[in-house]
């Protein structure tokens, strides 16, 4: 596997940001429209396809297990899928790098079918706790052949002829697990049930009811849901428009609020409902956030969000948003320290098994950067006065691309610059991010590593 050299990068604080931009595409999304389309018959196209290095890790797992996958131009691809039935065994391990959700969601591909692969990655994957993955698919007859400890890659699995119907609850909020389950149902005769007590991001119900397969949800408990899925379907391959990916638009979305005099226009922003607790969150704190061209793209709701910045407030954020804003815990403990009073995260257990342990890492960037900040349990409390010191050392950012740029951000609105050890893995979600942000008026410096 590749390596790329650390590129220490710093921003500082930065005169009032303006213009109007674009997010890249919605990773969720981007990771499923290469997945279902290597499940379909026939030709899926797909435009505004995130091409970061996560998303593309997953383009060359379709390949390897029988796609044909192809680059149109930017953002636009093409994949020729072989059905549910017709995946190929893979020669090579399949190498995913940094990509939790390619990699598991691709379990669940190999874990209902007649396959045997090897899964691995960079050394931030190989940490990450894949056993509640396997776990449902053990249950549906995947074998795992072969494990790191824990469970962990690299592993190997070898999926049965046909997949076992199960009724299964997921053991946390993940539509990771969720989905996994879910793709490995398509194999599987009979209905696959999946029950969540809290409600996570549906995408992958949707696309899968876009690509024909017969899926139902309903309500279960106060805020859960049930999903049904019919398995064996012969899934149709789709025409997907992948809209700008909410978790990459907060970190301008930020910039904007907590720059002194800034106005950003961010376009084509997916605001389902359980995608927008950030959203949610920071209208609550005061965020000057105006929705407007309120539309359908690709069947989910996007809409423009104009950004102005102004005084932001401390709020309680109770645990059952945060499966609808667990990837942006991270820029609003940033915001947070920006705002007058204190904000009380709660609920953030799921933090600790991301790219890194994002609570703890976030905890410790920001008393780095002389923000009041403190851990009780899994809640995060940040005391924010208005203003941000800055400065001191370098932010360490644990391979994670999401503390990366959440703390280039704190810098462009605190009294002094904020560096971080390494901004090289941002690429794996937001390739453009320090461009993107120049063309605001962002002050960040970056020396860019080369591949080892």
């Amino acid at each position: 596997m590749s390596s790329v050299a650390p590129s220490p990068a710093r921003a500082r604080k930065s005169r009032a940001l303006s213009g109007t931009v674009r997010a890249p595409g919605d990773k969720s999304i981007s990771h499923r429209s290469l997945i279902l389309g290597l499940l379909a018959v026939g030709e899926t196209r797909i435009e505004g396809l995130l091409e970061g290095e996560d998303v593309l890790a997953t383009a060359r797992g379709a390949k390897a297990l029988g796609a044909r996958v192809e680059r149109l131009g930017e953002g636009s691809w093409r994949v020729h899928g072989v059905g549910v039935g017709g995946l190929r065994e893979p020669l090579e391990t399949l190498d995913f790098g940094n990509a939790g959700t390619g990699s598991r969601l691709m379990m669940g591909v190999v874990g209902g079918s007649p396959i045997e692969a090897t899964f691995d990655g960079d050394a931030s994957l190989r940490s990450r706790p894949m056993r509640r993955i396997l776990d449902p698919l053990e249950k549906m007859g995947a074998t795992v052949v072969s494990a790191a400890e824990g469970g962990r890659v690299p592993l190997t699995i070898r999926g049965p002829e046909r997949a076992i119907p199960i009724v299964y609850e997921t053991p946390a909020p993940s539509a990771q697990i969720k989905s996994a389950v879910l793709l490995a149902g398509l194999n599987a005769p009979g209905e696959t049930v999946v029950i969540e007590r809290e409600a996570t991001r549906d995408h992958t119900e949707r696309m899968l009811r876009a690509f024909g397969a017969e899926v139902s949800v309903e309500p279960h408990g106060p805020h859960g849901r049930l999903i049904r899925l019919k398995g064996e379907p012969e899934l149709k391959p789709a025409a997907i428009a992948v809209p700008a990916d909410p978790s990459s638009a907060a970190f301008p979305m930020a910039a904007a609020l907590v720059v002194e005099g800034s106005e950003v226009t961010l376009e084509g922003v997916m605001i389902n409902p359980l995608r927008s607790g950030l959203l949610t969150t920071l209208l609550e704190m005061g965020a000057d956030i105006r929705l407007s061209n309120q539309r359908e793209e690709g069947g989910e709701e996007v809409a423009d969000l104009v950004v102005r910045a102004g005084a932001l407030r401390g709020v309680d954020v109770p645990p059952e948003r945060a499966p609808t804003m667990i990837d942006e815990y991270p820029i609003l403990a940033i915001i947070a320290a920006f705002a007058e009073g204190e904000t009380r995260m709660r609920g953030l257990h799921e933090l600790r098994v991301k790219e890194s342990d994002r609570l703890a890492a976030v905890h410790a960037g920001l008393l780095a950067c002389g923000v009041e900040a403190r851990i009780e349990g899994d809640d995060l409390v940040v005391t924010g006065e208005g203003r941000v010191p800055g400065g001191g050392p370098a932010v360490a950012t644990h391979l994670d691309h999401r503390i990366a740029m959440s703390f280039l951000v704190m810098g462009l609105g605190a009294q002094n610059p904020v560096g971080i050890d390494d901004a090289a893995m941002i690429a794996t979600s937001f390739p453009d991010f320090v461009e993107l942000m120049r063309g605001l008026g962002a002050e960040i410096e970056i020396e860019i590593g080369e591949r080892a």
